[in-house]
């Protein structure tokens, strides 16, 4: 939404966006710092992807909750880039779910949770 003095202007977007909830069993922090740079999603953002956020568990395996426009925006960024990236670098592919986002809260202050 964008609120000026004059006018208020709502964009509203019809697709129903997905939240993937991904755990790496013996994918460790390592391994995604690899992933990462191989294919280097930071600089080069994939279509549809919306927010993406990893954690480390208290066993070493990363955590991955991402919001995506469709689950199809996914699936083709999956098969094009990632899992060639998981091939390369020898991980265990996760295991995922895809929901449907019933609500997104993005608050001032989200990007100083960036990492470089």
């Amino acid at each position: 939404m964008y609120y000026s003095k004059n006018q208020i202007q709502v964009n509203i977007k019809y697709s129903m966006a997905v939240l993937g909830i991904f755990t790496g069993q013996g994918f460790t922090k390592q391994m995604y710092e690899d992933l990462k740079r191989e294919v280097d999603w930071e600089t080069n953002r994939p279509a549809g992807m919306i927010l993406h956020a990893a954690a480390v568990d208290k066993s070493g395996n990363i955590q991955v909750a991402d919001i995506w426009e469709s689950e199809q925006d996914f699936t083709n960024y999956f098969n094009s880039k990632l899992k060639a990236g998981f091939e390369k670098i020898n991980a265990p592919m996760p295991k995922g779910e895809f929901y449907e986002v019933h609500n997104i809260n993005a608050h001032q202050g989200i990007d100083s949770y960036k990492f470089k």
